[in-house]
């Protein structure tokens, strides 16, 4: 038998083989010497010239959605290409096949694929990043290393979600700071009423600001904003980005956050699960680890101990490679037109008041909340998915009684129309 064929039947990974693929190729191609014959890669993906449907249709192609269910609720968990979902089953039996090789291919990927380039999409550099499992981990991480005494305020606001408020009045039951909720409406009439909320509870106390990049509701917070005016008081800024990556153009060194949260399993369509901590360099000596005494600015150890799921972790890189090839500017369009969409279609219901953002700058182009007469949210939601196969999600906080609609760049004007036909029926 052939040496090629011989590795293949035994399993065998070559290094060179897992770290050769380009932008375009499976990362799942990878682990394809450990069955025969090998996975092909997959069709080159373009960006496409324009945000109308004939222009993505190719892209929609990648996404396995079962036949009549349409997919609208990617706030709350995205749905993965199949590329993705390919690239984890075969990270899982690579590790069945060999263990430790696989063990050691998986983290040589990690570490040399999907940690330089995620921190490339999102403005930061490797070094600045750790993966984690999710938003809420990742939030829980920065407010627990977050350098405070007794009676240090910490401001947040009444849009963020709850893993976004629990870390803070943890610390204000065991460790004795404050935590101080600014009101802000929903929506907003424009981005300098949420800097002038937050300014106007500004104390000598005050340390940190906590708040949301794209709050659950899909309205836009001005992120660059708010960390400058943070900076030139010395206070430090933490942001949950989990409604942001992946969905519009994220660049961290230039909004100017001290830390930031996020969710890859969201709008980047990641393997559920993944999730990333940022904090900037010259941050550091004001987040502590949580896991070791021996931190330092050097070598800060904010990353979670312990067995991860090396699968998983590694293949965000098939995500990564999808997202980037297709190119977020253009996902940003896309989504935007798709929400525009639906909102045009609502404003001719009669019975429905969409309480999104009145303009691109604050509200985020993939999120459309409303409210429609006499009709429960939640209700409404269970309805959809068993009548219709429908599945979005209710916003039924912030004073509202609404549903949330979160389009993503692989759903149609059709899906768009048939959401109306059956918010009509209700």
């Amino acid at each position: 038998m052939p040496e090629h064929d011989r590795n293949l039947l035994t399993g065998q990974l070559s290094r060179r083989t897992f770290l050769s693929f380009g932008i375009t190729g499976l990362t799942i191609s990878a682990f394809a010497s450990c069955k025969a014959p090998p996975l092909s890669q997959r069709p080159e993906v373009i960006t496409p010239p324009t945000a109308h449907d004939d222009d993505w249709s190719a892209i929609r192609a990648h996404f396995i959605t079962k036949p009549g269910v349409t997919f609208m609720n990617n706030a709350s968990i995205g749905m993965p290409p199949d590329v993705v979902t390919k690239a984890v089953a075969h990270g899982y039996e690579a590790m069945s096949r060999d263990p430790i090789l696989a063990k050691d291919e998986l983290n040589n990927l990690i570490q040399n694929r999907v940690h330089p380039n995620l921190a490339r999409l999102i403005g930061a550099k490797s070094s600045e990043i750790v993966l984690t499992r999710n938003a809420s981990e990742a939030l829980h991480l920065a407010a627990m290393g977050l350098t405070l005494e007794p009676g240090d305020e910490v401001l947040l606001t009444t849009q963020e979600h709850p893993s976004g408020r629990r870390p803070w009045r943890y610390r204000a039951a065991r460790h004795g700071i404050t935590a101080t909720e600014v009101f802000i409406p929903s929506p907003f009439e424009h981005e300098d009423a949420v800097v002038e909320r937050v300014a106007a509870h500004i104390s000598h106390r005050t340390r940190a600001i906590a708040f949301c990049h794209v709050t659950r509701g899909g309205h836009l917070y001005p992120v660059r904003k708010l960390t400058t005016f943070a900076r030139e008081r010395g206070i430090v800024t933490i942001v949950d980005g989990a409604q942001a990556i992946g969905m519009l153009p994220v660049d961290l060194h230039e909004l100017g956050c001290d830390a930031y949260a996020a969710s890859l399993h969201k709008w980047m369509l990641g393997p559920i699960g993944t999730g990333v901590l940022y904090v900037r360099e010259n941050s550091r000596e004001r987040f502590r680890s949580v896991y070791t005494e021996e931190s330092t600015p050097e070598q800060p150890n904010y990353e979670p101990t312990g067995t991860v799921d090396l699968p998983v972790r590694a293949g965000l890189d098939a995500a990564l490679s999808f997202i980037d090839t297709i190119g977020i500017e253009a996902i940003e369009r896309r989504n935007r037109y798709l929400s525009n969409q639906l909102k045009a279609r609502l404003a001719n219901m009669r019975s429905v008041r969409v309480l999104s953002g009145p303009t691109d700058k604050t509200s985020a182009p993939g999120s459309t909340i409303f409210e429609m007469n006499d009709v429960d949210a939640v209700a409404a939601v269970k309805v959809l998915a068993d009548k219709r196969a429908i599945h979005i999600d209710e916003h039924k906080r912030d004073g509202h009684n609404a549903i949330r609609v979160s389009t993503h760049f692989y759903n149609t004007v059709d899906e768009i129309d048939h959401l109306i036909a059956a918010l009509e029926e209700l």
